[in-house]
């Protein structure tokens, strides 16, 4: 039984408090997110950048890097090691010559979710956690209700009521127990605290427990993999809770200290939020290092309708540490970028990963990004939830 002790601890994203990582714990007390920390010293001495081309093709390739102990813990469906795609139209049609698609929506049940929520479930079965809870706008409560049922947990899912049907019945196919809401994702959430705190479930929500961020990082693992070591210039990342950009930004530092890419270029990340929803947009613009809430968010790319993410000044400080930006898109725009993914590269994507392609043509058309970039757009998910 190989252990990993390359796992130290858990350190506060704010105030920098630790904490055990062999214990449950959600946030910080001083509410922020906790992020798991390495041996990343020992971790460089003991591993070659190399081996991990001869190993499982999975996220857990990455196994020192990611926070289960005991390899017996993980709960796997084959999560992660998915394809990195050369535009062949979509790029040449705006000047570009490496416009590159990370393709996410083949991963086990078609999303980037199931990084992050393999990541955290695994963690809470090592952990002793038999009951976990989120609230949702889709993607994420199916991943998280296939990895409990693989795990043997029980699961309860919060959805808004106007989230895409087919969302809700993924869910209960996987046997978790669903309750849809009237309102955002914010009143899922806290409806969900109430009955939690009284059942004691485990809440697994966006970065309020310190595991589905590992397993989002590894795309930017799997990224530098690909590209031979050296990083795009630019990443698109759509951003609604932000677990997938922050989990960039750590992945970043972490491969700078590995020594492992090289410490003078690094990617620019670009947050690509929905124009009727966008804090993340808004406290970018105004030089604010935290978010406020969008009181009446809309959008019909759910995945981005977020009016309030508790990791929002680590999402502000990855895109503004990466020299990056927060951008907004209309909805006009979404579906438009949506039909031309479909009909001219043969990419029928989310909604939220179309925001990004739209996205980019406004910053190469204001000169933000430049067309000898090497640029990758992380297509989040696939679009057949949303055809109904």
């Amino acid at each position: 039984m190989n252990m990993n002790s390359y796992l130290v601890d858990l350190q506060c994203s704010r105030c920098e408090a630790r904490y055990s990582a062999d214990q449950i714990q959600n946030l910080c007390v001083c509410g922020a997110p906790l992020l798991a920390r390495y041996d990343l010293q020992r971790i460089s001495r003991d591993v070659s950048r190399d081996e991990f081309s001869y190993r499982a093709h999975s996220l857990w390739r990455f196994k020192e890097l990611l926070p289960v102990r005991n390899p017996e813990n993980i709960v796997t469906l084959h999560e992660g090691f998915s394809p990195l795609i050369s535009s062949n139209v979509l790029g040449e049609s705006i000047g570009l010559k490496q416009l590159y698609f990370k393709d996410e929506s083949v991963n086990p049940t078609g999303s980037f979710k199931a990084r992050g929520l393999g990541v955290a479930v695994s963690k809470a079965k090592e952990l002793g956690i038999e009951e976990i809870a989120l609230p949702t706008a889709g993607n994420a409560g199916g991943a998280a209700a296939a990895y409990a049922a693989r795990a043997g947990m029980k699961c309860h899912v919060f959805m808004p009521q106007d989230t895409p049907p087919i969302f809700a019945e993924e869910c209960k196919a996987y046997g978790a127990d669903v309750r849809m809401v009237d309102g955002f994702i914010t009143t899922a959430g806290s409806l969900m605290m109430s009955e939690l705190r009284e059942k004691g479930w485990f809440n697994v929500s966006t970065l309020k427990e310190p595991y589905r961020v590992e397993g989002k990082k590894t795309i930017l693992y799997e990224l530098a993999q690909q590209f031979n070591w050296d990083l795009p210039d630019t990443i698109l990342f759509p951003t609604g809770g932000g677990t997938g950009i922050v989990g960039a930004w750590k992945a970043m530092q972490e491969l700078r200290s590995l020594g492992w890419i090289s410490r003078s270029k690094m990617p620019r990340l670009f947050a690509v939020q929905a124009a009727g929803c966008a804090p993340i947009v808004e406290a970018y613009e105004k030089g604010a290092d935290s978010a406020g809430e969008i009181e009446n968010p809309h959008t019909f790319a759910s995945g981005l309708r977020v009016p309030k993410a508790v990791g929002d000044f680590l999402v502000l400080r990855a895109v503004r540490e990466s020299g990056g930006a927060a951008v907004s898109v209309s909805d006009e725009s979404i579906r438009d970028a949506w039909m031309e993914m479909a009909r001219r590269e043969g990419f029928y994507v989310a909604p939220e990963a179309a925001a990004a392609w739209a996205a980019l043509k406004d910053l190469l058309r204001n000169d933000i990004v430049h067309k000898s970039d090497r640029i990758v757009i992380v297509v989040t998910g696939s679009g057949l939830k949303y055809a109904i």
